[in-house]
């Protein structure tokens, strides 16, 4: 994606099911979970570079004994910068203290973040400051060990207003209105509920106070307090957990927005954003792996028993596309595959704009993540070619000479590595003036390969903004003198702003959107803007199940090939010399290459959850009215 959005976030959450010597004797150490969590955490990098966090619990510690650690970073390589400081801090403690390097109850004793019940985030800050408050787990702290809550999630909200609302009509003052604090202290009001229930039933049952506390822990109805924390949560989520006396859980959201993964076996139960992460960290195979359905929570309770429970009811899948398209890692044997099918349907449009002539076409990437849709589409290339070998050579009618089947033979696809990012190049400069200068040099391009008679072809995987692609990529390849350039998105035209992890807030940003805009200045049609800005206004008292997405409307006086036509205009300064295509994947081709990943409001501004609908209302009257604000 030429493009960065600040997106995803990724969760990795352990459970040992052995005491910590099985691991030590198993294994050679009883740090086993801590570099597990390790390998999940960077293995989902990817998802999350602003800020890193982790948090474990200890079972069965003794009152006075410490039983919670978390540490928290937000430095350059967060990832690596908290796990250097558990190792400095577990290696002083295990060099001060030689006598507990055989003795795993002394260590699991007196040394931190070494525990059964483990849980790891990465973060992409897209709301809020990155300041280190603003990692997860986010930590809820009691002196009884039940009320003790440890959070953290990928997940954005659509609701937040109303959810602070109940908190505060319940009694509650939370510190701030964030998704995160508001999800956090809904799980804890009603986590204080249940243990103040429990302990009421057990007292009346004749236990003393002290006998009290493992009966509560084992009697903890964890799907209960969820159901209730959950029932009126409107987002894409996957909610993960801890309780302080060790039970766990990840939540999913009904519609299957946010990737949630599981894999169990008699030592570990794990759970993480993407499936390869457990099939590489853990050495499983694909089918191991098991994807957790919508609505439903995977539970460990502190015995070691594992149960996937339904939470809330599901609603019709509508899990994320973009994970496909661009945010997974793309080694998931079904993304993989997936990828590779978005470039090879892409096909027939790029040969349209060719007209046919890849004897005269060199083929291309923009780095790094369009680099499997660009191997679909090169053998949908040879594909091609390969039929138009066959028929030459019918053609001949056996008559050919073996130099003219030689030549016919010979043709292939042009395959060239075009543009290069300089990964050691950063646009630290925020001011506009200077930072567009230096977006124009973040890539660089290979000089000699390409004629005055040549067309450029050149996938990536998405077009968002298109910024970089005027500020820079379209301006390099230009320098190579190309006949023409075709810029092709495996993804379709992203219309409306997501609500559900990405940050993509703002209508106006989205470069489909702009080009709208321009297409109706030049068709007399501005004044429909005007006319949705009212009818968006008249819907703001409305609940939301009632809210209509009445930005389809202005979509909809234009075909996407207009639309396309006029975001490569958009995406062209004036000194560009060849001629410059925009090309989309259309979105019944998405369907077709994902098949399983049917959410693509993005696309077609067709919301899962009915605050879906909220947030684009919310998003064009901002725009309208000149208002920078975030719609959600």
């Amino acid at each position: 994606m030429s493009d960065a959005l600040k997106h995803e976030c990724g969760i990795a959450h352990i459970r040992l099911l052995k005491p910590l010597e099985y691991y030590h004797k198993k294994y050679g150490t009883a740090f086993y979970g801590v570099n597990k969590m390790y390998l999940m955490m960077e293995k989902q990098h990817n998802r999350g570079q602003d800020g890193a966090g982790f948090a474990s619990i200890k079972l069965d510690t003794k009152p006075g004994e410490r039983y919670i650690s978390r540490v928290r970073s937000i430095a350059q390589q967060p990832i690596q910068d908290i796990f250097a400081q558990i190792n400095d801090r577990i290696n002083k403690e295990m060099s001060d203290h030689p006598e507990y390097k055989d003795d795993v109850a002394m260590q699991k004793k007196e040394l931190p973040y070494i525990g059964e019940v483990l849980l790891g985030h990465v973060r992409y800050g897209t709301f809020g400051k990155n300041s280190v408050e603003n990692v997860h787990p986010f930590l809820r702290q009691n002196n009884w060990m039940h009320r003790n809550l440890i959070v953290a999630g990928n997940f954005n909200m659509t609701n937040v207003n109303e959810l602070f609302d109940g908190l505060v009509r319940i009694g509650q003052h939370p510190k701030e209105m964030a998704d995160t604090v508001t999800i956090m202290e809904k799980i804890g009001h009603f986590l204080d509920d249940a243990v103040a229930k429990k302990y009421k039933q057990l007292k009346k049952e004749g236990y003393s106070k002290n006998e009290c506390s493992p009966l509560i822990a084992e009697r903890l109805n964890v799907a209960k307090i969820l159901r209730k924390a959950a029932k009126n949560w409107d987002g894409g989520y996957a909610m993960a957990g801890l309780l302080g006396h060790g039970d766990s859980f990840v939540l999913r959201d009904p519609a299957g927005i946010r990737p949630t993964y599981y894999y169990q076996d008699d030592e570990v139960v794990v759970v993480a954003s993407e499936r390869p992460v457990i099939q590489t960290v853990f050495n499983v195979a694909f089918e191991d792996v098991k994807e957790l359905e919508p609505g439903h929570a995977i539970i460990t309770k502190k015995s070691g028993e594992v149960s996937i429970t339904k939470i809330l009811e599901p609603l019709e899948r509508k899990a994320c596309s973009f994970e496909r398209i661009y945010f997974s890692r793309g080694s998931d044997a079904e993304i993989y595959q997936e990828r590779k099918t978005l470039g090879k349907l892409l096909m027939p449009k790029v040969l349209e704009a060719i007209d046919n002539d890849t004897k005269n076409t060199v083929f291309s990437f923009i780095p790094n993540t369009a680099e499997t849709s660009f191997f679909g589409m090169i053998e949908s290339v040879e594909d091609h070619l390969n039929k138009k070998k066959t028929q030459a050579i019918l053609n001949g009618n056996g008559k050919l000479s073996a130099e003219r089947v030689t030549e016919i033979l010979s043709e292939r696809p042009r395959i060239e590595k075009i543009a290069i990012k300089d990964v050691k190049l950063r646009t630290f400069i925020t001011e506009d003036s200077s930072r567009d200068d230096l977006v124009a040099h973040v890539y660089d391009v290979t000089y000699g390969v390409i004629k005055p008679t040549d067309n450029l072809v050149i996938i990536d995987d998405s077009i968002v903004r298109g910024t970089t692609l005027k500020k820079s990529i379209i301006k390099m390849m230009d320098r190579l003198n190309p006949k023409k350039i075709v810029v092709v998105s495996s993804a379709p035209q992203i219309r409306y702003p997501d609500c559900y992890g990405i940050d993509m807030a703002r209508l106006e940003d989205l470069i489909a959107f702009r080009a709208m805009l321009e297409l109706l200045q030049e068709n007399n049609k501005y004044h429909l803007i005007k006319e949705v800005y009212e009818k968006c206004i008249a819907q703001v008292e409305l609940e939301d199940k009632d809210i209509r997405n009445f930005v389809k409307e202005l979509y909809s006086q234009f075909s996407a090939e207009a639309i396309s036509n006029k975001i490569a205009e958009l995406i062209c300064e004036d000194t560009v010399k060849s001629e410059v295509v925009a090309i989309f994947q259309p979105v019944e081709n998405l369907h077709k290459a994902c098949p399983k990943n049917l959410g693509d409001w993005y696309f077609t501004g067709n919301y899962p959850t009915p605050g879906g609908n909220r947030v684009v209302n919310r998003a064009f009257i901002n725009f309208y009215e000149g208002n920078k604000e975030r719609a959600y």
